[in-house]
């Protein structure tokens, strides 16, 4: 895990202005979601926290819980992680198995709050990978749906096909990160999937 270090130190040094009486909403994962540039304009009625690092897979997610994500007190996390193990050669039930650590490690450090699954995106360098992104979204949404109250499954798989193929429209020219398009599409099914049921009822 060495390689993540410099990153990490930068995320511990990270400061956020969390004043306020939003909910704190704290982003965890992979490059798509240190990427995504827009996010705190994408949800205005809540206080975002990234501390996605780049390349991270799941097992780097877990190993770095600790030191970057439980001092900021979150009272949401969103957290999109698996694509690169996956990537590496991981196989589904090893993804599913970092899964449920780091709902462990969430529950023991920031006790029973409301989780955001990101489901993996089907991507066009990683068409090959397309069976195992299914089986693993499977899976997990599975567990969620049996053992998890406070999670939230957020289906982007399928909203980003069109006509049952990948919209490349969705992503940057590497055909792995998504586009201004693609976090469109991201923050479209976020919210309406799982943020939108956290907000108070608005007063009549």
């Amino acid at each position: 895990m060495f390689w993540y270090e410099d990153e990490i130190k930068q995320l511990e040094r990270k400061t956020f202005n969390l004043s306020g009486e939003k909910k704190r909403v704290l982003f965890y994962g992979s490059s798509s979601i240190r990427l995504w540039n827009t996010v705190k304009i994408d949800f205005p009625d809540f206080t975002v926290i990234n501390q996605a690092f780049g390349g991270s897979t799941f097992a780097a997610c877990c190993w770095f819980f600790k030191r970057i994500v439980p001092k900021h007190k979150p009272d949401i996390i969103v957290l999109y992680a698996g694509d690169n193990d996956l990537g590496d050669g991981r196989h589904p039930e090893e993804v599913f198995y970092f899964f449920k650590s780091m709902m462990a490690l969430i529950s023991e450090n920031c006790g029973d709050i409301p989780v955001a699954y990101i489901s993996v995106k089907p991507s066009l360098v990683r068409l090959y990978l397309y069976n195992s992104i299914e089986y693993t979204n499977t899976i997990i949404r599975k567990e969620i749906s049996e053992k998890y109250p406070l999670c939230s499954y957020v289906d982007v798989f399928n909203a980003m096909l069109l006509n049952g193929a990948i919209d490349h429209t969705l992503y940057e020219a590497d055909g792995l990160h998504l586009s201004p398009e693609g976090y469109k599409v991201w923050a479209r099914e976020l919210e309406t999937q799982f943020l939108d049921k956290l907000l108070p009822e608005p007063k009549i």
